[in-house]
């Protein structure tokens, strides 16, 4: 059998400069060359064990690529709990205007003026805030990926509505005016990023507005609906894969029927009838006007 790789302990959870540990003698060139050791960017390398995601990377080139760098966009989305990218997709970097331009494979450097007050640290990086980050991402998103990526980062908790709102009024500079649509757009109670495309497709449809998140009372307990005409008694429901925990399937079913005793007709959408928007559409007026004819 071959022999086991030489894998100093000081190196095992860091990331490093291979000419660096090269150079004291914790490494020989031809060691790093090995399978030990997992190439993230030139000449920065981390043992292969060390699990490789987008926020490793991002921390590899914030600290060790371009130092005095602040992780942005969908790379800082990832550092706030908002899976934006995938571990190889490029880190994106910004630097002030007055540095170079770095041009290295797997990263996008972009020279900004960064607000000092929306500079922040996450997992030891280098960060922008989470209100800082919602509005970059809808300045830089399309349509309505970038309301939900605002969605998405005020569900994280770190972030309220009205103050990413607020960033979005104050940004100026390219795209400045996309951000502040989307932020308007954005409500702040989509629980997933479907319930969001679901509110702005029902939002552009005929259909009268309905209230999120409206709370029922049910014997013993509240139950929350997605969407709801409480006048009419309809609601939508966007119904993604069952749980799987035990128990969970009878939980759901009770639920329902105890909606439906409560006088509640439930649409539910599925993935697929995103797909049809004009066919749900007219399934939920259909309900409304059931609804309607009934009372």
């Amino acid at each position: 059998m071959p022999p086991r790789p030489v894998v100093p302990d000081v190196l095992q959870q860091k990331i490093f400069r291979g000419t660096t540990v090269v150079r004291a003698g914790l490494l020989t060139a031809n060691q790093l060359r090995g399978p030990a050791w997992r190439r993230l960017f030139p000449d920065v390398y981390a043992h292969v064990e060390l699990p490789l995601t987008h926020s490793l990377r991002a921390l590899a080139a914030a600290r060790l690529v371009v130092p005095g760098s602040v992780v942005t966009g969908r790379s800082a989305a990832g550092l706030w709990g908002v899976d934006l990218v995938d571990a190889f997709d490029d880190v994106e970097l910004t630097v002030s205007p007055s540095r170079h331009a770095v041009r290295t494979a797997g990263l996008r450097v972009r020279r900004a003026r960064l607000d000092p007050a929306h500079v922040t640290r996450r997992q030891g990086m280098p960060v922008t805030s989470a209100g800082a980050t919602a509005v970059r991402l809808a300045g830089l998103m399309a349509g309505d990926e970038a309301v939900v990526a605002v969605d998405r980062l005020v569900a994280t908790g770190h972030v309220r509505l009205h103050v990413v709102r607020d960033l979005a009024a104050r940004a100026d500079g390219a795209h400045s005016a996309r951000a502040r649509a989307a932020c308007a757009l954005a409500d702040g109670h989509a629980e997933s990023p479907q319930e969001t495309r679901l509110r702005l497709l029902i939002r552009r449809s005929c259909l009268p507005a309905p209230v999120a998140q409206h709370r029922v009372a049910l014997p013993g307990r509240v139950a929350r609906l997605d969407f709801a005409w409480p006048d009419r008694k309809v609601a939508v429901e966007y119904d993604g894969l069952w749980h799987a925990e035990d128990g969970q399937f009878a939980r759901d079913r009770k639920r329902l029927n105890e909606l439906h005793a409560a006088g509640w007709r439930i649409v539910f959408v599925t993935a697929g009838d995103m797909h049809r928007p004009e066919e749900l559409i007219a399934r939920i007026a259909a309900a409304l006007a059931q609804d309607a004819v009934v009372r």
